[in-house]
């Protein structure tokens, strides 16, 4: 499975993206269970799925305003991170963009279109990576085999905490590959990218969606019995939400917005103001609620939204209830009886804090 010929695209087009990702039946887990599993340490969270469920229309509404809000913004957010990723030597001619599965992978597209827009060559392929368990290497190597290193970079949504900015750094250490940690996103309040466009935690519309925002493909499995030694990490193709597939129209309307330029400009300078805030608010939220497990804490909207879509939410802070950006987390929240709390959160809109299933059990 770790030859190009054999990779797919979901519901994307081909020229937009190559999914350098293993198809396969996985059964789902639980959110109760997998939680449980993943708090006891019996399994990692990437050897398990849940089910999930389309949006109801509550949400679904709440997403197209988001989408109506923002559209123009990411739009011109897009445009300034092609337009830096253009301006370095290593990427001006040409650039492999290797998206993480899958967050990425929206935003690889509107990226590759925009730096072809600007002259540059481009490429864009999606590889998993997983906290604790690395980057699939098997994909970096087809990758390697196609175009070399000199001009890849890796490119995701937005950083939370930074954990994939770490586990990227980590895991291209441990490997003779030759890849650069070169992580670009379009809004690192984390402050722990290498390039990004802004660092203002705002809504990006792909992150409030999961596969049906994402050519239908699951977030990426790692066990012994889906991946063997030469595959791809593993996915779910769900095909079943078909009808609901918006992949194509989250493109286009990004695409058929009127620029609109609001965000916070990121630079070096302004990513370590960003980074020191983040360990300010991490070590205070840590305090407040007694969590001494940090991966329990999920900040920055699209991680909080994840976390509150896929996990069991403790808690969901905001920084300003009345925020058009958080209401879809509000509604989250108060649908499934999770409270909803107004808090400072420095340079985050919002943070979800999963529930302690371990600490119940003790």
């Amino acid at each position: 499975m770790s030859g190009l010929t054999e990779a797919f695209s979901g519901t994307y087009a081909a020229e937009d993206v190559v999914m350098l990702l293993k198809p396969a039946d996985i059964a789902p887990t639980p959110v109760a269970e997998k939680e449980r599993l993943i708090q006891s340490g019996v399994k990692h969270y990437s050897e398990m799925l849940s089910a999930e469920a389309v949006p109801d229309a509550r949400y679904m509404q709440l997403y197209h305003d988001a989408l109506a809000r923002n559209a123009g913004r990411l739009k011109n957010d897009i445009a300034t991170l092609a337009q830096k990723i253009a301006a370095r030597p290593q990427t001006q001619a040409q650039c492999v963009i290797i998206s993480l599965a899958r967050a990425g992978t929206p935003i690889g597209v509107l990226v590759k279109r925009a730096l072809e827009r600007l002259g540059v060559t481009a490429f864009h392929y999606t590889v998993s990576i997983i906290r604790g368990r690395g980057i699939d290497l098997n994909a970096l190597r087809a990758i390697t085999a196609r175009h070399g290193t000199a001009s890849a970079i890796f490119l995701d949504g937005w950083t939370g905490k930074g954990a994939i900015s770490r586990e990227l750094e980590t895991s291209l250490a441990q490997s003779d590959l030759g890849f650069a940690p070169f992580l670009a996103v379009v809004a690192d309040p984390a402050g722990t990218a290498s390039l990004a466009a802004t660092t203002d935690d705002y809504v990006i519309p792909s992150g409030l969606l999961n596969g049906i925002v994402s050519g239908l493909i699951s977030r990426t499995v790692l066990t012994d019995t889906l991946v063997g030694p030469n595959d791809f990490h593993a996915c779910l193709f769900q095909q079943d939400q078909a009808p609901y597939d918006l992949t194509h129209h989250f493109l286009e309307a990004v695409e058929g917005a009127d620029t609109v330029a609001v965000s916070v400009p990121w630079s070096p300078e302004a990513a370590k103001m960003a980074a020191a805030t983040k360990d300010r608010i991490l070590r205070h939220l840590a305090d407040t609620y007694q969590v001494t497990d940090i991966n329990r804490i999920k900040p920055g909207i699209a991680e909080a939204t994840r976390a509150t879509l896929r996990r069991l939410p403790e808690r969901v802070l905001v920084r300003d209830l009345d925020d058009p950006e958080t209401q879809h987390l509000r509604h989250l929240a108060e649908k499934d009886g999770v409270p909803v709390m107004e808090r400072d959160l420095g340079g985050y809109r919002a943070v979800t804090i999963i529930r302690n299933i371990k600490g119940e059990q003790e």
